[in-house]
């Protein structure tokens, strides 16, 4: 429908490939959809077919699963930083140097839908699956040692 009030020409494939990446959204598909428009208008003839809307996303950086930018700061720094968690929120803000407010609003809502992230009463932990998006091996959470 965004095509067609934009006046482009686009594939079928190019269509669902936007639609995964777009994590369920329509503004967000939109946006990537007017992005992805401008770079076949540079780099092509205006068509939008699979192959520049995979340039296009991947210049976006914008990953199989939708993931941007933030979203792998965020779990990189889980992950490695932290080894998974549970880490608090403030402390995951201040290594990526980003605003509670925005991670709570912005970042985690879609990682924890994707499973991820979960949230525990000691903090964020990354998820068996985070692991496997980035071909990491797993670490089970290390249980705290008991005090004499």
């Amino acid at each position: 429908r965004g095509a067609v009030k934009l006046k482009t020409a686009i594939d079928r494939d190019s269509i669902k490939e936007i639609s995964i990446r777009a994590r369920g959204t329509p503004r967000i598909a939109l946006k990537i959809l007017k992005r992805v428009r401008d770079y076949a208008q540079v780099h092509g003839d205006g068509e939008i077919n699979k192959n520049l809307t995979d340039k296009a996303l991947e210049m976006l950086e914008v990953d199989s699963m939708g993931l941007d930018n933030n979203d792998i700061r965020f779990l990189k720094a889980l992950i490695e930083k932290h080894s998974g968690g549970p880490v608090g929120l403030d402390t995951i803000a201040s290594t990526i140097s980003e605003d509670v407010s925005t991670i709570e609003d912005v970042i985690e809502p879609y990682l924890m839908q994707v499973g991820f992230i979960k949230r525990s009463p000691r903090g964020r932990i990354a998820t068996k699956s985070a692991y496997e998006h980035f071909g990491l091996p797993f670490q089970e959470e290390k249980k705290q040692q008991k005090l004499l």
